[in-house]
């Protein structure tokens, strides 16, 4: 609380300032595909931009909620941060990556976020009320940033932007919310002039007493309320070098605790970030970033099993310490040439290193055995792009990238805890490999109105530490790590068309993935019954291990349409087909035509803006299709149509909102077990608040 109310009385001095200028319009550039600024017209790859006012106009409690309105985006499973474990908050564009360990890149100004350990992403740590806005590039940008942008990038941005200094005197944002569930949060952000430079102070806390996971009529004694809380303080201090050069410093950190579901199973997060980024220009045609960042993190879980009635639960594990650590570094110029031609080029290197540290085997009251395993890897990469018009209507992007990668120190040693004797003591071997990533797009514009575009690329993504080394167990699901997993590998095509005539915008778009030594989570034996290479498995338990699967097939079609129907009502409207398939496995044959997990063939999105004086309504209906649980598809999960509601009414400087989401109350089932459990996703969630700019 002290905390708050110092931030708070920071807030009210300034407050009470002269308002900063009105900032200036600018055309409308992207810097994810390409890693540099490029006007969003140019770029080849399927582009979707959400404005910070957009993101906080959704009408969700999370981040990731308000993006999933893009049919193409979802995370792991179909609940969102605000319950989801973080292991399960991993992203998938268009169905290329249905795993907590994600196979889409995620950035918070040029920073990755996802996962050292594991690849997950843990939504909560990012702000939201000063987000500048959100891009998304489904299936490229792997030219730009190699490893794990495999299916596409999302990057989130900060406000106030680098060059803007001059219009950020003083300024700030407040946001208070409550509402069902005991949920409360308070998110601030103070804007201060320091010298020639700006200093931005940001912070959030949260909590939530949350609400049962599981289904009602399986819901038992065990079963309670999935709270959880968090909270982070951001600092980023920007300061003018010379004439041409910015610096920029950043620092965080972030505490997070979360139940899930039942009384022993919970799980902790802390993480303490720093990023130095230097920005130059040297004349008209040439400019340049270097930036260097650095992650200390710590996560921790229990999982525990439960019976059949729902009545006692037991530990199954305690992963009582997950350290790891990532440093990396990055170089991005770029050339502007003649003829509105440019280049863009760099360099990049990541080192991460985690370990974790569990107990297991719980007998007699407590956990018999302990386990140990990690690892480290480390990447290098080249790239570069080149942009140039062919013709007046034609314009060529040609990229390539080339990456190094290495893996040392792969262990995992397990002991008794009672008489320290080593039970298994591995030691992998070092690996390294090369990956070449090419790309290439074009953008025809045949008239105002139109626009055709046709785009390729090759991307890979190496398995991450915790696919390696960690093998896990949730409930009476086994699953088994493989340190001599294969690196993933997928060719990529798309084509599309936009048309724009007067208040219409519709979009289309086209498809295919051919995905190589897929990693997935593969059921080799069912309990109980004690088996090779998983072990014990209980009645009605599955035992799985991580497999390179041989092909799988991701393709299908996108739909989106934007109406200016009135200057007070717009409405838009997107769908997703997507036939998400395994189309050869040696190591499981039995699993070729089988739809990939966790992927629904359709998905749409339907959402409205209405503005009448003071008042803004912004609806939205989410339809998600029936999936399927499990690699073997026998578990499905049904169609669900979630309704959802935001409403602002402006108070001076200031507005009032409330969201409401779900508000039909529907049943959104997030997981199936092969003993028949279901969990279910957030239910009709109310929240008010207040929210001022100054």
């Amino acid at each position: 609380m002290r905390t708050w109310a110092l931030i708070l009385g920071c807030a009210g001095l300034a407050g009470a300032q002269p308002a900063r200028p009105a900032p200036v319009a600018l055309q409308p550039l992207t810097v994810t595909a390409a890693r540099a600024p490029q006007p969003a017209a140019q770029v080849p790859f399927s582009l979707v931009s959400i404005s910070g006012q957009q993101l906080r106009a959704a009408p969700t409690a999370t981040l990731d909620g308000a993006l999933r309105g893009v049919p193409g985006f979802s995370l792991f499973r179909r609940s969102d941060s605000l319950t989801a474990n973080p292991t399960a908050q991993g992203v998938s564009l268009r169905g290329l990556g249905p795993s907590g360990a994600s196979r889409s890149l995620v950035l918070l100004d040029g920073v990755p976020l996802n996962d050292p350990f594991g690849g997950w992403v843990t939504w909560s740590k990012v702000p939201r009320e000063s987000l500048a806005g959100a891009e998304l590039v489904r299936g490229g940008g792997a030219t730009a940033w190699g490893n794990a942008a495999l299916g596409g990038v999302v990057q989130l941005l900060t406000a106030p932007s680098v060059g803007s200094l001059i219009d950020y005197q003083r300024s700030g944002r407040f946001t208070a919310t409550g509402g069902d569930f005991s949920t409360h949060s308070a998110e601030l952000t103070i804007v201060q002039a320091a010298g020639r430079g700006l200093l931005q102070l940001s912070g959030r806390d949260f909590a939530t007493d949350g609400f049962s996971l599981v289904a009602p009529e399986d819901r038992g004694p065990v079963d309670i309320a999935a709270g959880s809380k968090h909270r982070w303080l951001s600092a980023r201090w920007t300061q003018p070098v010379g004439e041409q050069a910015t610096l920029t410093v950043t620092g965080r950190t972030f505490r997070e605790k979360r139940g899930n579901g039942t009384a022993y199973q919970r799980n902790s997060s802390d993480e303490d970030f720093g990023s130095v980024a230097l920005t130059a220009e040297s004349g008209k045609n040439f400019s340049w970033t270097a930036l260097a960042y650095a992650q200390d993190q710590s996560f921790s879980s229990t999982f525990g099993a439960v019976n059949a009635t729902r009545t006692t639960e037991t530990p199954a594990s305690d992963q009582f310490a997950v350290p790891a650590t990532a440093l990396g570094a990055a170089w991005t110029g770029v050339w502007s040439h003649p003829g509105e031609a440019r280049t863009s080029a760099g360099l990049d290197l990541r080192r991460v290193r985690g370990e974790t540290r569990e107990h297991f085997l719980f007998n007699a009251g407590a956990f018999a055995r302990e386990r140990i395993a990690g690892g480290t890897q480390e990447f290098a990469g080249l790239f570069a792009l080149h942009e140039r018009a062919l013709a007046p209507d034609w314009r060529l992007t040609l990229g390539a990238r080339l990456d190094a990668w290495s893996e040392t120190g792969g262990h995992r040693r397990e002991t008794d805890r009672s008489s320290a004797a080593v039970l298994r003591d591995d030691h992998y071997a070092d690996r390294d490999g090369r990956e070449f990533s090419p790309s290439a797009g074009l953008v025809w514009t045949p008239a105002k109105e139109w626009r055709l575009r046709a785009a390729a690329q090759q991307a890979f993504r190496r398995p991450t530490l915790n696919e390696l080394y960690r093998p896990f167990r949730v409930g009476n699901v086994i699953t088994e790590a493989n340190a001599a997993l294969d690196t993933e590998h997928v060719t990529s095509v798309e084509l599309g068309a936009d048309h724009t005539r007067g208040a219409l915008a519709i979009g289309f778009a086209a498809f295919w993935n051919e995905l190589r030594n897929a990693v997935a989570n593969v059921t080799i034996a069912r309990g109980p019954g004690t088996f090779p290479i998983v072990g014990f498995v209980p009645a009605g338990g599955t035992g799985r291990q991580r497999l390179n699967l041989d092909r799988l097939r991701v393709r299908g079609l996108e739909l989106s349409a934007e109406w200016r129907a009135t200057r007070a009502l717009t409405l838009n409207a997107a769908c997703l087909y997507n036939g998400a398939t395994v189309q050869r496995s040696a190591l499981a044959p039995a699993l070729a035509g089988k739809r990939l997990a966790q992927v629904p063939r359709h998905s749409a999105a339907l959402g409205a803006e209405w503005r009448a004086g003071k008042l803004t309504l912004t609806p939205r209906v989410r339809v998600i299709g029936r999936q399927f649980e499990d690699d073997e598809n026998q578990l499905i999960l049904g169609t669900v149509a979630i309704a959802d509601l935001g409403a602002s009414y402006m108070l001076g400087r200031g507005e009032l909102f409330l969201t409401i989401e779900n508000l039909g109350d529907a049943r959104i089932e997030t997981g199936r077990s092969a003993d028949g459990l279901v969990t279910t996703g957030t239910p009709r969630l109310a929240l008010a608040g207040f929210r001022t700019a100054w």
